[in-house]
């Protein structure tokens, strides 16, 4: 049974940074692409990052792009969403997902749907 669980959230000022990082155990997790989710408030939700087995292969949502970056160790099956420049606008509980690799754009792993397992979220609080 995969299992997810994500840590590093908090409270932080705006401008500050946060690291979340991402256990995964039950997968093969070189065969898998991983993927951080967010959800504010009232809102549905949304792609953030994406990064493929060879962790070279990654993808951003626009709004996040040049402040968080995602890697990932798969000697220690893990996956990281180092974000700065933080903004109110990022607050939300950020979600850890895998999903099975395959051919095709790194692109495709920026739907929700693409991916089996979730994490239970960690929430990130950003003060203005």
């Amino acid at each position: 049974q995969v299992q997810l669980v994500e840590s590093g959230g908090g409270l932080v000022q705006a401008g500050g940074s946060l690291r979340l990082v991402c256990a995964a155990s039950g997968l093969t997790f070189s065969g898998y692409v991983m993927g951080w989710f967010r959800q504010a408030p009232g809102k549905e939700r949304e792609f953030v990052a994406t990064i493929r087995w060879s962790g070279d292969d990654t993808s951003y949502a626009d709004s996040v792009k040049d402040r968080f970056t995602i890697s990932r160790d798969n000697a220690k099956n893990t996956v990281s969403l180092q974000m700065v420049s933080l903004q109110p606008e990022d607050t939300a509980v950020y979600y850890c997902a895998a999903a099975l690799s395959r051919l095709g754009p790194i692109t495709t792993w920026s739907k929700s749907y693409e991916y089996a397992d979730w994490g239970q979220g960690t929430q990130v609080t950003v003060s203005s």
